[in-house]
């Protein structure tokens, strides 16, 4: 079923949900059937700020995948359906799920779309076991830290020795020279 052929009442709706597959970094579709209103609002809330979980119809979600350019999700929409658009860190949007998921059986996650790539159930909850965005930057961050820190001290080894030697020579010269032979003197 093409654009052209959704009923005119549908046609903002297919244009909105078209828009958030474009604007969105991932999107996550679930299947929702027995959970309450209660507990879908938990849920929503368990995603972050940076994800949006909304109840779609199937015929006019895949209409709108379709007019996104993603084809990946079509074998997703069948029987009840809800999609996680998410325009922030995709990991923590899965983390989310899955966690509620863990809680509440009646949350299925069938797959998604994560920065292009179509993602099975399973290869989403394997990036809900990284480390967010954030954590992973702070680490890296770190890393270059001591890195930078440690070539320094690298760097900076053969000059200390340096210094360290004439210290120990102009000592041993105010000293006396102890240990060193005195010049000789011409006759």
């Amino acid at each position: 079923m093409a654009k052209d052929q959704v009923a005119p009442d549908k046609v903002a709706a297919v244009e909105e949900m078209t828009n958030k597959f474009r604007d969105s970094s991932a999107a996550l579709v679930t299947a929702y059937t027995g959970l309450s209103v209660a507990q879908l609002k938990e849920l929503r809330r368990s995603l972050g700020e940076n994800a949006q979980y909304r109840v779609v119809k199937n015929t006019l979600t895949k209409i709108a995948a379709q007019e996104a350019g993603i084809n990946e999700l079509n074998d997703y929409f069948e029987g009840s359906s809800a999609v996680a658009f998410v325009t922030g860190d995709p990991v923590t949007a899965a983390k989310g799920l899955r966690d509620f998921a863990k809680a509440n059986p009646a949350l299925v996650i069938k797959g998604g779309i994560v920065d292009g790539s179509a993602m099975s159930a399973a290869e989403i909850n394997q990036l809900a076991d990284l480390e967010s965005r954030e954590v992973l930057l702070a680490k890296l961050a770190g890393g270059m830290k001591a890195s930078m820190a440690k070539a320094a001290a690298t760097f900076q080894a053969p000059l200390t020795k340096m210094v360290r030697t004439a210290d120990a020579l102009r000592d041993k010269v105010e000293q006396g020279g102890a240990g060193t032979p005195a010049p000789a003197e011409a006759e």
